[in-house]
Order: C-alpha cells, then sequence, then structure tokens
C-alpha cells in the first residue's frame, strides 16, 4: 500500500472497540477490526468457542490469519463486503473501510453457518483442512455454531460497511479539523508576532524622532567641531568626531530599513575605531568581506550588537586584551557573516541559556539592540530562512555565525 491514512492514527481504538462490541452483540456475529496489512488493532468480540480453541495452535491460527488476510484483500479488491468460507467451513465475511478511496483496513466478522444451497455457492478462499482432530471439547463449540440465513449475513455486512465507514470518515474529518485548527493558531500567533515587531518598530522610529532634535544641527556641529580640531592640530579629535558622524548619520537614516552589507561594514568599522580610542593597543580588529558581497541587502544593525558583545564581554574582560575578526563569505550558496573573538569566552550553561533565549550575555544588560532584537529583525525579513549560531569555550573566545539561507539575499 502507498503511503496514506493508517486506521489506528485516525480512530480512537477504545471507542471503535466499544461500537464494534455493540454490533457484535446485537448481530450475535463474532467481529475484529485489522489494517491494512491484516493485523488486528482491536479484540476479537464475541468470538466462538470453536474459534478461540482453533486458534490456540499454531498451525491452526496461522490458517485463521490467512483466511482473514485473504478475505479482507478480497473485500479491498471488489470495495464492497465480501463473503466466504473459511479452511474450517464456516462461513465469514470481510467488510473493507475505504478513505479517500483508498483501502486502509476491514472488520473480519462471521464464523456462523448458513443453509446448506448458499453455503456450497461460497468460495472457499484456503483449500484442504486443519491437520487438528475435532476431539469431543472442539465437537461440542462446534455445535454450539449458530446458523444464520444468508440474507441476513448480507444485510449485516452492508450495515457493517455504512456504519463503521461512516465512524472512520468522521473521525478523519474531525483530525483534519483539529489540524486545521492549530494551523489557524499557529498563523494567528505568527500575525500576533509579527503585529507586536510592527509596534516595536514604529516605536523605536518614534523615539528615533524625538531623540532627533535638529540633524541638520547636530551635524553640522560635529563638522563644527571636526574643522576646529584640524586648525589647531588635533587630529585625532578629528577622527573621532568623523567616525561618530558617520555612525550617527547611519543609524539616523537607516533606522528599521535594508541596508546594503558595505554600508553595514562601513558602520561597524567607525564603531570600532572609536572603541580603539578608549582601549588602545588592548583591541584590534580585522575585517574581511569580498568586494562581491558589498551590494547585498541585509537588515541594518544586525552586526554591530554582536560586535558589542564581543568587546564588552569578551576582550574587555582580558587583561591583555585581544583580536576580533568579521567576516562575509558563502557556504552551499548560503551567506554567512562571522563574528569571532579570542576574548575570555562563555561558560557553558550561560551559552546554553543565550542560545535557548536569543539574549546577550549578560541578561541585564539586555536592550533592544541586543540580540534579540536582531533576531526579530531577521524573522520578519527572513522567517525561518536564517539562522544564529554561537559557540564559545572559556578563556579561548567566541565566534557568533549569522547564516542567511539561499535565496533569500
Amino acid at each position: 500500500m502507498k503511503d496514506g491514512p493508517v486506521l489506528k492514527d485516525i480512530i480512537d481504538i477504545e471507542e471503535f472497540q466499544k461500537i464494534q462490541d455493540d454490533i457484535a452483540c446485537s448481530t450475535g456475529i463474532a467481529i475484529i477490526t485489522v489494517d491494512y496489512n491484516g493485523r488486528p488493532i482491536t479484540k476479537h468480540s464475541m468470538c466462538t468457542g470453536f474459534c478461540k480453541i482453533m486458534r490456540e495452535e499454531n498451525d491452526s491460527r496461522e490458517l485463521c490469519e490467512k483466511c482473514d488476510s485473504i478475505g479482507g484483500q478480497e473485500s479491498a479488491r471488489i470495495g464492497l463486503p465480501y463473503v466466504y468460507k473459511c479452511y474450517n467451513g464456516l462461513i465469514d465475511f470481510a467488510v473493507p473501510i475505504i478513505l479517500d478511496g483508498q483501502y486502509i483496513g476491514a472488520l473480519m466478522a462471521g464464523q456462523v453457518f448458513t443453509e446448506e444451497s448458499k453455503s456450497l455457492e461460497l468460495k472457499k478462499i484456503i483449500l484442504g483442512k486443519s491437520n487438528t482432530k475435532y476431539d469431543e471439547k472442539l465437537m461440542i463449540e462446534y455445535k454450539k455454531l449458530c446458523v444464520i440465513p444468508y440474507k441476513r449475513i448480507k444485510s449485516i455486512g452492508k450495515m457493517m460497511f455504512h456504519i463503521s465507514n461512516y465512524i472512520v470518515s468522521q473521525a478523519a474529518l474531525k483530525r483534519l479539523q483539529q489540524e486545521l485548527n492549530e494551523e489557524n493558531i499557529k498563523f494567528i500567533n505568527s500575525k500576533r508576532s509579527q503585529i507586536e515587531l510592527e509596534k516595536e518598530l514604529k516605536d523605536a522610529q518614534l523615539k528615533a524622532l524625538q531623540s532627533q532634535i535638529n540633524p541638520h544641527f547636530l551635524f553640522n556641529t560635529l563638522n563644527s567641531i571636526s574643522a576646529l580640531s584640524l586648525i589647531e592640530g588635533a587630529p585625532r579629535i578629528q577622527e573621532v568626531v568623523c567616525n561618530l558622524s558617520a555612525m550617527l548619520r547611519y543609524t539616523l537614516k537607516k533606522a528599521n530599513e535594508m541596508s546594503q552589507l558595505g554600508d553595514e561594514i562601513n558602520y561597524v568599522i567607525s564603531y570600532l575605531n572609536l572603541q580603539k580610542i578608549r582601549f588602545d593597543s588592548r583591541l584590534d580588529f580585522n575585517i574581511h568581506i569580498d568586494e562581491k558581497f558589498k551590494d547585498i541587502e541585509v537588515p541594518s544593525m544586525i552586526i554591530q550588537p554582536f560586535v558589542e558583545n564581543s568587546i564588552i564581554h569578551g576582550i574587555e574582560l582580558k587583561e591583555e586584551g585581544g583580536l576580533i575578526e568579521v567576516k562575509a563569505y558563502e557556504s552551499e550558496k548560503n551567506l554567512i557573516i562571522s563574528i569571532e573573538d579570542n576574548g575570555v569566552g562563555i561558560n557553558k550553561d550561560k551559552l546554553e541559556i543565550i542560545n535557548k533565549k536569543g539574549k546577550d550575555y549578560d541578561e541585564s544588560s539586555f536592550n533592544k539592540s541586543g540580540i534579540s532584537n536582531v533576531k526579530k529583525r531577521l524573522d520578519y525579513c527572513y522567517g525561518t530562512m536564517h539562522s544564529i549560531d554561537i559557540v564559545s569555550e572559556r578563556n579561548e573566545g567566541t565566534q557568533v555565525k549569522i547564516t542567511i539561507f539561499k535565496h533569500t539575499y
């Protein structure tokens, strides 16, 4: 059978067993439900004493199960109840369970006799007879077997066919509805997250506007300071002012927008140059970005927060300082942005929390420009087509890899 619905995954076996028991009790016919391979998924309801004894012996049980299997296959072939004789001459019938045109199981019923004229017309699906001798106990049970009119057997088969297939189709419909409801809940939660993120972005934009006051005045003042420092022979002050101007211009212009990777890297370089004023020889950095990657658009401010964490939580805590390397490269056509330092590293427990929660190394320093916010913006832009992986060894350093999967950049 091809991949498809599985009966035991669709119905509630316990509830179906009760319905099977009730049908067996009301009709006086033994019933068991099997899957499409002929394997029982319910217990026998009203199994006759004769068949119970026969199934106690391995050889006889194998013949009984073979009859069930062939009967089920025949019912699946014709798509209707199939009446036949087992190897002992008892009348059995298989009722196929069909869902969306696919055979998924059957109800095996019978263990009775019918009028001799009709019995002679029915096919015996396994020739020969069991080697088991009918001892006195078995003969007593044999004589207890019911004789049921053939017309009634056919009617019972049709009834069971309609009832079982209705129950299964309703169970499948209910299961499908549950799956749809679960998908709807996921969609609603996703939509809610998107709305919350958009609200956060709008709030951030408003705060950015509130903090700008007058950008032209700010940049004109910084340019004046830069020119004055050059006139008065203070090149390092001019360098600081230029780097600060570049950072402010980028953040004011690119807040919550997509940026070219080259511009994002220039922003990080300006930030590192300012940090070198503070750390001097204790901080070194290398930037390795191939020209072909610089025009790729990425969400703004996704690299600097990790660089900042490398300095605050890695390099600053190391007496001799350290090195930060930022790289961009392709791996299996995915874009990889790597931020690596040789700082003090992160202990195993804290790293596990970071990777699980997606928060900053030190949760007390958590803010909107931290790892959590970077992840939200990557989620917003790429959905599941990205990843952030952080690996670290104590006293060895930390590496962050931002992967943007192919076809999304």
